[in-house]
């Protein structure tokens, strides 16, 4: 089997009508001609947040160009110059057709319109049609090539017929609705306009709704115009004059280029598309035929009926996974909304720093600062390795594993792999990459306007995954911290309290006896001047290691402090405590012969039992049975923690 053609295709926010229209030109040439096609798919410049941007646009640098037949640059849908231009590099150095769609690149193929004549024809058509001369204009960002063309062919044409040029009459926005509400305010401060050209139809319509919310009619006192020829701009009242441009066919062309040049056809490096100006009723003209009433009320209630259905879904997904503690069940949360979005394939891919901060390795040292450092956070690209907790494929839930980030996805070259139209989306929070979601044969896509909602909501609820899991290792490793001796690796004070004081309560409310045994480490500081601290350091965890050993019912043990240590056990007998001092002592001789150590580990030890009564404190019983083990430490004639002949005899016990 012959593997199809697989061509990339860089864009951002595809839920706008140019984008989206482009797109569709794409889909329909590949799925005639059998191609794959990988859309990297970001959803930049929301809000003005540069470390969002950061985040989104990062998805570009996963596709690795060199891996596929072609490539289709939609650049200037990337409001950030700098990540245009690093794509834009990329792209001049592999040796693969690249097409850039509305932006001349020398090295590349480029498709795009003649924007300087179609703002021309529409400010001309205001000056000799309807002979106006205040008119004001609503431009786009001043890095983005469309913009400038279009201000510039305004500037042209005011020029051209005496009309002097004002800034005050020019507003620069990004392209969004509410500039056209900025403008509107911003115009009214000085004399009014007659009409009002906008860069594109986003901003023309807020444009009109500025004016109608200040009383101004339009066209009667104001003419108002746009650019893209969307379906809204089509449909708005009064119906806005626009420039229709070729999208599909724009689309179809870019997959057209690519083709000719794998199968050696000679073409053209670059070509210019022609665009239409439809005048309609923002301008006072009704050259363009409005929609049929009974075709926009069927488009509309579909149109309602899908939105209403994602409200459900991104809602019902975001409220269900707002409800997980870990990522098994975050996963299995996730696998019916999966199911919902009628996908032939899903992959969650995250990046293996992704686990900082959570790992289950109680030993890892500095385990704080770990968690919180910066330097586990990827910004750029996405590691080295990927992991796949959650896979789907043709109804069926499996897993994969880890693979090499440059991949982007196992098999997706395979011979064996069916042509598909895949989407890459970015997984982030803020311009902290997480990893990305991979979705193949889907509608949701390409038809949702809640569709980056979907996708951001699954960051967030990852996000918050993440955080419940790191905070509860961190709980767990405080709580270590504060109820663990942390060299004998046992209950430290505040530990044995919290672990035998429910145990104590309820021998007092049962009239049950507890039994408490204070143990003193026999030559500790001989052992810590003679051989080094590491030595006695060793000792302590190896009397913590005996008491372990021997406590093996309902016993707490503690280190008390130093060299001492406190086991504590309920409802206990006297011929329990007395085997369980025989144990220890037992334990201890096996570990000297065991561990053969330069001095003999040995303890000095006393029990008392009694049965509580209320009102007395656990601690009261632990001074009890040191002076129990105090009164046995006098009663030895000798010291037992030393090899025989090893020191000088006459060495007493302290």
């Amino acid at each position: 089997m012959k593997r199809p053609i697989h061509i990339a295709v860089i864009v951002s926010t595809i839920d706008e009508e140019y984008q989206s229209g482009i797109l569709s030109g794409i889909r329909q040439f590949a799925f005639a001609g059998g191609i794959t096609l990988a859309h990297f798919v970001a959803f930049g410049n929301i809000g003005g947040d540069a470390g969002h941007d950061t985040g989104e646009y990062n998805i570009f640098s996963l596709a690795d160009f060199r891996q596929f037949d072609g490539v289709i640059l939609l650049i200037n849908t990337i409001q950030n110059p700098a990540y245009a231009d690093e794509v834009l590099e990329r792209a001049r150095n592999v040796d693969v057709p690249v097409v850039c769609i509305d932006k001349e690149v020398p090295e590349l193929y480029t498709i795009r319109i003649d924007n300087e004549k179609a703002m021309q024809d529409i400010v001309e058509h205001f000056i000799l049609h309807h002979g106006y001369t205040r008119i004001n204009y609503v431009s786009g960002p001043a890095d983005n090539i469309d913009s400038r063309q279009r201000l510039k062919a305004y500037c042209d044409v005011l020029a051209k017929y005496g009309i002097p040029v004002e800034e005050e009459r020019i507003y620069h926005g990004n392209f969004v609705s509410r500039d056209g509400m900025y403008a509107v305010q911003k115009f009214l401060q000085t004399a009014p306009p007659q009409a009002i050209v906008c860069a594109n139809d986003n901003m023309a319509i807020g444009v009109m709704n500025s004016l109608t919310a200040h009383g101004i009619r339009v066209p009667e006192e104001v003419a108002v115009s746009g650019f893209d020829y969307t379906y809204n701009a089509q449909n708005y009242a009064p119906a806005l004059t626009s420039v229709k441009r070729p999208l599909e066919r724009v689309g179809q062309l870019a997959c057209l280029k690519i083709m000719n040049h794998i199968q050696g056809i000679s073409q053209q490096r670059s070509e210019i598309m022609d665009t239409k100006c439809c005048f309609s009723e923002s301008c006072g003209c009704r050259e363009t035929p409005p929609m049929d009433t009974n075709e926009f009320k069927k488009h509309n209630f579909t149109v309602l009926e899908s939105f209403s259905a994602d409200v459900s879904l991104v809602s019902r997904m975001a409220s269900a996974l707002t409800e997980c503690d870990s990522l098994e069940k975050y996963t299995e949360c996730l696998k019916p909304f999966i199911r919902e979005i009628q996908c032939k394939e899903f992959y969650l891919c995250l990046c293996d720093s992704w686990k900082q901060g959570i790992m289950t390795d109680e030993t890892e040292e500095n385990y704080l600062m770990h968690i919180l450092s910066p330097a586990h956070y990827i910004t750029q690209g996405y590691g080295e390795t990927i992991l796949v907790p959650l896979a789907y494929r043709s109804g069926t839930f499996l897993e994969l594993p880890d693979f090499p980030a440059r991949e982007m996805l196992p098999d997706l070259f395979s011979e064996e792999n069916e042509r598909g139209e895949y989407y890459f989306l970015p997984l982030h929070i803020g311009e902290r990459t997480m990893g990305y979601c991979v979705i193949k044969e889907s509608q949701f896509p390409v038809t949702s306007k809640l569709f980056h909602h979907f996708i951001t909501n699954i960051s967030n609820s990852l996000e918050s995954v993440r955080k419940i899991i790191s905070l509860d290792r961190t709980t767990q490793k405080l709580n270590k911290l504060y109820t663990i001796d942390t060299l004998a690796n046992i209950n430290n004070r505040n530990g044995f309290r919290i672990c035998a004081q429910h145990k104590f309560q309820d021998c007092i409310r049962l009239h049950k006896p507890v039994m408490l045994m204070f143990l003193d480490m026999d030559g500790l500081k001989y052992i810590n001047d003679t051989f080094g601290h590491k030595a006695g350091d060793n000792a302590i965890c190896c009397m913590a290691d005996v008491l372990r050993a021997a406590c093996t019912g309902e016993e707490v043990c503690c280190r008390f402090g130093g060299d001492e240590f406190i086991v504590f056990a309920p409802d206990y007998t006297e011929k329990q405590a007395q085997a369980l001092s025989e144990r220890i002592q037992a334990l201890l001789e096996q570990t000297n012969q065991r561990k053969k150590f330069s001095y003999t580990l040995a303890a000095s030890l006393g029990y008392h039992i009694a049965v509580p009564e209320a009102g007395t404190n656990l601690f009261q019983l632990v001074t009890v049975a040191d002076h129990v083990m105090y009164e046995e430490k006098k009663r030895r004639k000798s010291s037992r923690y030393l090899k025989k002949n090893s020191i000088n005899p006459n060495f007493e016990t302290s």
